[in-house]
């Protein structure tokens, strides 16, 4: 052997699967055999005895068969006679597969002893050289029966053999014959999952505890000898795109052991007790393979609270399979080696029994990350791509607040489209922007046609938000400020850096409704009448204001009550009485009402400011922060935005870091000089 071929590893190929294509042809085939042999075998006309003696007289029939024992006989023209358009025609239009072997037609007869009699009459009439006579044969009903019967049976053993086949452990057929097998897909040694929590950014007290259960799996005597016990499981619970199935597939990238992954929709069928079927087997696999791990991505679709919305006296298959679910999880005759992991973002609907410890014994919380998490998650994206040295991710980080990790990826992903449409070699900052305003105001419609009037409206609208938040202390620093369509229905948009905050004071909240009515009452103020265009505004206003009144507690009238349910349990009836709502409902119009006065006031004093922004944006259609200082001077409240805090932040620690590797270099060159002096000395 060559050292070429004793260097190649030798892999195992893959076991094939039946060719089921093959299979179909080859059916097909045979069914379009059996069609033709069956018509050829039935290709013949009847006729009458009359018409027979016809066709004998005239010298056409070339052979004559009796079958005594089914009483017909079958005739046979001769060549000539085939060739003459009455015959050809009429065994054309009977049968198509009809050929010149034979037989023709067929005379059904009451009486063999009959037509013999008849038939040796008529041959009476021809001369000698003309007369064919006849043969008698006998048809055994075995032979009609395998006929009739036989290539029926052949067809349903190929079907029968074909969907055995079909129906083995790769055969898509299987899900006819295993409707109650599970449907988990299956990640082990062979098939091994390749993202590890390397590739997890901004979710650091997450993978924490997540680390801690693979841990546990990959060392378990670490834990067992101070009497700890392994979770039974985890559930991960988060807004829509912040990592939740990235960090189960994490976690079946690091555990080394088998993870089964399948989606709790997997589980739903039409079919009654297939749900809970497909559960028993899941966990019947799981056990022969502990310890081990099973992920149920959106579990919200069978784990919802039992007893809600069902027909009295109906059967419930949803509920049947939760019942079977909980049983698994921790019922009389629970495995310990199986880890359950599930995912989802309405943890209000689930049933109490799942959430309880003992089945689910962690909560884990994953929420959109903050400044630091989504640097994290750029860093991570921005690898891949190729990007110039102008890039920050810190300020892109800065530049996306609220943006979880999926629409950070999406915002990557659409700033190096966008740099590839423009032929450019590396994704600038540029591209970055646009694609942020892609993701937040949707796409730009260029071609898009408005009417100088509607332009005008738009330019004011947009300047009235931007001249609000200047001046309003507690309202969020201006970023951008664009009369340039997007989206469906956005004629325009304002982009603002809000500071990253949990808690919010009466203050801050009337600041920010006045900001959103800035656009309405800059269009009141300048042109004295109102558009549609505050649509998305004034619905943003009023759900504030009944935060305020009926959810925060900030009321005088309505006092420090809150008639938020944050279960949902019961939506068809309020907790307060007529009275109260009819309150509720003025406090909301006073609340609205203030604030719209106010900012009216505020852009009516600052007229000059607004009509120098609206007529910029005329002209350039996007201002920037920097623009607004240059046109109507700074912001008037110095205040720390959350970027330059962090990046003040991040500045110090260098500073600290870079001064305490000074010290340690100095301490180590004024170590070296004494040992080399008293060496000397020594000398």
């Amino acid at each position: 052997m060559s050292d070429k071929n004793k260097n190649k590893k030798f892999i195992p190929k893959p076991p094939q699967r039946p060719n089921f294509q093959l299979w179909l042809i080859i059916t097909a085939v045979i069914v379009l055999i059996g069609v033709s042999w069956f018509s050829q075998r039935n290709a013949v006309v009847d006729i009458t005895m009359k018409r027979f003696e016809d066709m004998v007289l005239a010298n056409d029939v070339a052979k004559v068969v009796v079958v005594y024992n089914q009483n017909y006989v079958d005739v046979t023209l001769t060549e000539s006679a085939l060739e003459k358009s009455r015959y050809a025609d009429e065994l054309d239009l009977q049968n198509r597969f009809a050929t010149t072997s034979g037989p023709h037609y067929r005379i059904n007869i009451a009486s063999v002893d009959k037509f013999v009699e008849d038939y040796d009459r008529l041959e009476s009439q021809l001369p000698e050289e003309q007369r064919i006579g006849y043969s008698a044969e006998k048809q055994e009903s075995l032979w009609n029966t395998f006929g009739s019967f036989g290539f029926l049976i052949l067809l349903f053993f190929l079907f029968w053999i074909m969907m055995r086949r079909m129906a083995g452990p790769s055969g898509p057929g299987g899900q006819i014959f295993n409707v109650g097998k599970s449907k988990a897909q299956l990640f082990d040694a062979e098939n091994k999952v390749k993202i590890t929590f390397g590739n997890v950014a901004g979710l650091d007290e997450a993978k924490e505890e997540i680390q801690e259960i693979v841990e546990f799996l990959k060392n378990p005597s670490k834990f067992t000898k101070l009497g700890g016990k392994i979770p039974k499981g985890a559930l991960l619970v988060g807004p829509p795109g912040t990592g939740k199935t990235l960090l189960a597939k994490a976690v079946a990238g690091e555990a080394g052991v088998p993870f089964f992954t399948l989606s709790g929709s997997d589980f739903v069928e039409m079919f009654v007790g297939v749900g809970a079927a497909r559960v028993r087997d899941l966990f019947k696999q799981a056990k022969e393979k502990a310890p081990c791990i099973i992920f149920i991505d959106e579990i919200d679709a069978i784990g919802r609270s039992r007893g809600k919305g069902q027909m009295p006296g109906s059967n419930d298959e949803r509920e049947n399979t939760l019942n079977s679910l909980l049983v698994e999880m921790d019922g009389f005759g629970t495995d310990t080696g199986v880890i359950v992991l599930a995912a989802t973002n309405r943890p209000d609907v689930l049933d109490s029994a799942l959430l309880r410890p003992g089945r689910f014994d962690r909560q884990i919380s994953i929420d959109k990350p903050d400044i630091v998490g989504r640097e994290a998650i750029f860093k991570v994206h921005l690898k891949p791509i190729k990007t110039a040295e102008d890039v920050d991710a810190k300020k892109l980080a800065a530049q996306t607040p609220g943006f979880a990790g999926a629409e950070i990826a999406n915002v990557c992903n659409e700033a190096a489209l966008i740099a590839a449409r423009r032929n450019k070699k590396a994704v600038d900052m540029q591209d970055f922007q646009d694609a942020v305003d892609r993701v937040i105001g949707g796409l730009e419609k260029k071609n898009k046609i408005i009417s100088p009037e509607e332009k005008q409206i738009v330019a004011y609208h947009e300047a009235g938000h931007a001249v609000a938040g200047w001046f309003l202390e507690h309202a969020d620093p201006l970023v951008k400020v664009s009369i340039v369509p997007r989206g469906v229905a956005a004629l325009g948009y304002a982009q603002y850096l809000p500071k990253e905050q949990f808690l919010y004071q009466t203050e801050q909240l009337i600041d920010e409704m006045c900001m959103t009515l800035g656009g309405r009452a800059a269009e009141e103020i300048i042109f004295g009448k109102i558009s549609t265009g505050a649509l998305s505004d004034l619905e943003r206003v009023t759900k504030m204001a009944y935060s305020i009144v009926s959810v925060y507690g900030m009321n005088e009238k309505i006092g420090n009550v809150s008639f938020y349910d944050s279960k949902q349990s019961d939506r068809f009836s309020k907790p307060y009485s007529e009275s109260t709502a009819e309150t509720i409902d003025q406090e909301v119009r006073k609340l609205i009402l203030f604030a719209y006065e106010r900012v009216k006031e505020l852009l009516m004093e600052k007229r000059d400011a607004l009509e120098i922004l609206a007529k910029e944006l005329l002209e350039k259609e996007i201002l920037f922060q920097s623009d607004l200082e240059k046109l109507i001077g700074k912001r008037p409240f110095e205040k720390e935005t959350t970027y330059e805090a962090f990046t003040r932040k991040i500045d110090a620690k260098e500073k600290e870091e870079s001064e305490e590797k000074k010290n340690i270099e100095d301490d180590i060159n004024e170590s070296v000089t004494e040992k080399i002096s008293t060496k000397n000395d020594e000398d």
